[in-house]
């Protein structure tokens, strides 16, 4: 005589998949930064050449829109260059605005303006219009001063020559990114990177 065993529905503990799910997705919010919107965003010219800039011991320079933005890596190098130009304009700098400013992006105002845009929330600083620039003109040339006062720093904190890039909108006219350059002449800096989008090769 066959017996015959009931069949069960089969069931699939998923209590430990559940829970190794959220401790991924715990880690991956936690771990995550997020992208800070670009002050002056530009349309760079595309190249078939791709080299990495540096992740250290580099100065952006962004022209765009008739403005001039400029950025630093490290967050020491950036405290020291602020100390810097604060001498050199006599603004005096609070350790909390030394602060704030170590974690800023690219800045685009005169230094008088300087004390006020630290003191905004980031999504305020980024308000199209709020940062004309940095003075480059001969009678007002900041620009040179934060690239001067910068390598300086870097030199003094890191021990290392300072880099520079210059990032240009492709619509920009040349003279701008002419008069950038020589600034940096000035300076006897011959050696900088072009940042450029990459382009696709042509199929032949």
């Amino acid at each position: 005589m066959a017996i015959k065993m009931s069949k069960k529905a089969a069931s699939i503990d998923m209590t430990a998949m559940c829970d190794v799910a959220f401790l991924l997705l715990t880690f991956f919010i936690l771990t995550a930064t997020a992208k800070i919107p670009e002050a002056l965003p530009v349309d760079t010219p595309a190249s078939q050449v791709q080299t990495k800039l540096p992740e250290t011991d580099l100065a952006t320079i962004t022209i765009g829109k008739g403005k001039v933005f400029f950025d630093l890596k490290g967050r020491e190098v950036r405290k020291r260059t602020l100390e810097l130009m604060g001498q050199k304009y006599g603004v005096a700098f609070t350790e909390d605005e030394s602060s704030k400013f170590a974690l800023m992006e690219g800045i685009g105002v005169p230094i008088a303006n300087l004390k006020q845009l630290i003191g905004m929330k980031t999504a305020e600083r980024s308000k199209e219009g709020l940062q004309p620039g940095i003075p480059k003109d001969s009678l007002d040339n900041q620009l040179k001063e934060w690239i001067y006062n910068a390598r300086i720093a870097n030199i003094e904190v890191d021990d290392k020559e300072l880099q520079i890039a210059i990032k240009g909108d492709a619509k920009e006219e040349y003279p701008a990114i002419f008069r950038i350059m020589d600034i940096l002449q000035d300076q006897k800096i011959n050696n900088f990177s072009l940042v450029t989008g990459l382009k696709a090769k042509e199929k032949n």
